[in-house]
């Protein structure tokens, strides 16, 4: 009896048997828009693994912006860079955080095993990179990109392609949907705050968060909690305080009490003294949260342009702002005065390697980090879960959608 050629979502086949075809989410060119019409179910061909591959049957995927540009072909379309490296395919096949099954292995995989339940992370190079085999930080090398965005079949197919560094082990607490949603905001958090030393939080040091009720600002709090340092959440929406309190924030500041947002006023204009004035007493404010006057030796950012005036300044002499984002825009202005006479840091951070995986996966897994599920949705609500995050509708941390997982709550144990 030959090989069935598809199954339907939760229709387990015997472990290890590849069907020809899968259920898949895809992005084309010629309806890159909005997510609820880029974003379509569609049946592919299930993808080849390589010799250092893994394919996972996936039970549950998390939501992330980076898809919402993808299925927006903006800022980069994400078809056409890889058909530029010589890749065929003319379809997205997204999915950048994934919890499931290893259902088969290359032949060079020697440390993961087919039936294992697992986590993805999305830090993905190519695995003969000389940068990467010479031992340095692969998340530097020419050759990364993120897993699901920059490289397909990933976690919104009913098998996921990913490279065998990848796997880490899935929290046996947790449900598919919970493990689903973190590894991709969690890894990215504990690079921020931990792999820029000597630049890394250790007990009682202030780290101010931007975002903190999102899913990475909410990854960030308990990661620095669960370090010992005393993380101080900013939100703009008075309704989340208790939330930030919940994962480990020692105090809350709302940005809406503050109005000195935006690029810089020019240092030479009238402006920039009242500007100065609110920075200075957005400063208190950091005071009054931590009960001391200590500014933060680490300012944890992502939103940029609206900010970075203000996180330069706030952050305390020697210490660093480490950004990964610009959620509301490129454009940034700075007063430098305060950046060199105070030999402060500003540090771009992406992703993250295996190590650092590693060792956000370990807080998990000793249940120091939860991973701030706020919703999940079904298979076909995954261009609904991406329009949410679109029009900034989604409710804090994160969100999920099942994939092969018939219903929530499936996978604790």
């Amino acid at each position: 009896m030959g090989i069935k050629p598809l199954y339907d979502l939760g229709e387990m086949p015997p472990l290890g048997e590849v069907p020809e075809k899968m259920h898949a989410f895809t992005v084309r060119q010629d309806r890159f828009g909005e997510p609820t019409k880029s974003w379509q179910r569609e049946v592919i061909n299930t993808p080849e693994i390589g010799p250092k591959d893994v394919l996972v049957y996936v039970m549950a995927t998390g939501i992330n912006y980076n898809n919402v540009w993808a299925g927006l072909g903006f800022p980069v379309d994400v078809i056409a860079d890889r058909q530029k490296k010589g890749e065929v395919e003319d379809f997205h096949a997204g999915g950048s955080d994934a919890a499931g099954i290893v259902w088969a292995i290359g032949e060079e995989v020697k440390d993961v095993n087919i039936g294992e339940e697992v986590v993805v992370h999305s830090g993905w190079w190519e695995p003969e990179d000389p940068w990467v085999l010479s031992g340095k930080d692969p998340m530097l090398a020419p050759t990364v990109r993120i897993w699901g965005y920059q490289t397909n079949y990933g976690s919104y197919c009913q098998f996921a392609r990913a490279q065998s560094h990848q796997i880490k082990k899935k929290p046996t607490h947790l449900s598919w949907e919970e493990a689903g949603c973190y590894m991709l905001c969690a890894s990215t958090a504990y690079r921020q705050l931990m792999g820029w030393a000597p630049h890394t939080v250790e007990k009682d040091d202030v780290v101010l968060v931007w975002g903190a009720a999102g899913g990475l600002g909410a990854m960030a709090l308990q990661i620095v909690s669960a370090l010992g340092g005393k993380a101080v959440a900013v939100i703009s929406n008075e309704d989340k305080r208790q939330f930030c309190l919940d994962k480990g924030a020692v105090g809350v500041i709302n940005r809406n009490d503050f109005d000195h947002w935006g690029p810089m006023p020019d240092t030479s204009s009238p402006d920039y003294k009242a500007w100065v004035g609110g920075v200075r007493s957005f400063g208190k404010a950091i005071w009054e949260a931590v009960g001391e006057r200590k500014n933060p030796k680490i300012v944890f950012e992502h939103p940029g342009e609206s900010t970075l005036p203000t996180s330069g300044f706030v952050c305390d002499t020697g210490g660093m702002v480490v950004i990964c984002a610009g959620t509301t825009g490129y454009n940034i202005t700075m007063d430098l005065r305060y950046h060199w006479m105070m030999q402060k840091r500003l540090q771009g951070s992406h992703l993250a390697n295996d190590v650092q995986a590693e060792a956000v996966n370990e807080l998990v897994l000793a249940e120091k980090v939860d991973p701030c599920l706020s919703e999940t949705y079904t298979f076909d609500e995954i261009g609904h879960a991406h329009q949410l995050m679109y029009e900034n509708k989604h409710p804090y941390g994160n969100m999920a959608c099942l994939v092969n997982a018939t219903e929530k709550g499936q996978g604790a144990k």
